[in-house]
């Protein structure tokens, strides 16, 4: 028992430690209204454990801290994460849908955070279709990539740990 739940808080640290590395160093283009957020990809590892929720919350926080984003960022942002992590999560029997949740939560929310938090005044139906297609290519093109290598060492990385 408690042996999984260092594995699960292992898992989770690691997710975001890589999260926040990929936001970082990737900067340039992790922010703004054209986005494509390399770190998103691994939105899809809720698909392997569940430990990947708390994770990429995590991991989002503080590469939202660390990229300076404004306060409302920061928390608009990694909620976004957040809930396309629960319903990646939720829909972990479905291994082609582990992208769609990630992607329609930031393409829903994050062009408000841009338009009024950051005062952009692009349209905001624009900035969801830029923010939109930055988060298929992360997703659902590279992340579909990492689950698809990923998806032979389920059972040795990707061991179930409990919350």
């Amino acid at each position: 028992m408690r042996d999984r739940k260092v594995l699960y808080l292992v898992q989770a640290a690691a997710i975001a430690a890589i999260y926040v590395v990929l936001t970082t160093v990737f900067a340039a283009f992790s922010f703004g209204e054209i986005q494509i957020r390399l770190s998103e990809a691994l939105t899809v590892l809720p698909y392997f454990t569940p430990a990947a929720v708390p994770g990429l919350f995590v991991g989002c926080i503080i590469g939202n801290l660390l990229g300076g984003a404004i306060p409302v960022d920061i928390v608009c942002g990694s909620i976004a994460t957040l809930l396309g992590a629960v319903f990646t999560y939720k829909l972990r029997r479905y291994r082609y849908l582990a992208p769609v949740p990630p992607i329609a939560a930031n393409t829903l929310i994050v062009p408000f955070v841009l338009r009024f938090g950051y005062g952009i005044a692009l349209p905001i139906p624009f900035m969801m279709l830029t923010v939109g297609i930055g988060e298929v290519i992360s997703c659902g093109v590279i992340g579909m990539v990492v689950l698809t290598a990923l998806e032979r060492y389920r059972g040795t990385i990707f061991k179930e740990a409990a919350v």
